[in-house]
């Protein structure tokens, strides 16, 4: 349980980071949670983007960069295997402005 909560911390600030400075995103984007499964196979990786309109965009870029974005990850943190990158938008912000 630790170990997977200090993961998912270390997997989510390093990614902001490559992310930030590899790709270019047509919006703001926000990682807001990750999730690591029991076996450290798969990552679900929740992010959300201002402004909105472009999240659907963002999604599709981030989906079709996993694999660099794990390999450039593979390099920053020595671990066995870094977990598969599923990209989920996060309705949170949305949500949230709804009610407002």
């Amino acid at each position: 349980m630790y170990r997977e909560k200090r993961l998912e911390k270390t997997l989510r600030e390093e990614l902001s980071k490559i992310i930030s400075k590899e790709l270019e995103l047509p919006a703001l984007t926000t990682l807001t949670n990750i999730e690591i499964d029991e076996k450290f196979d798969n990552a679900s990786i929740k992010f959300s983007a201002i402004p909105s309109s472009k999240i659907k965009e963002i999604m599709r870029i981030l989906n079709r960069e996993a694999g660099r974005l794990r390999s450039l990850l593979s390099k920053k943190i020595k671990i066995k295997s870094i977990p598969k990158l599923v990209f989920e938008i996060d309705p949170g912000l949305e949500k949230a402005a709804e009610i407002e």
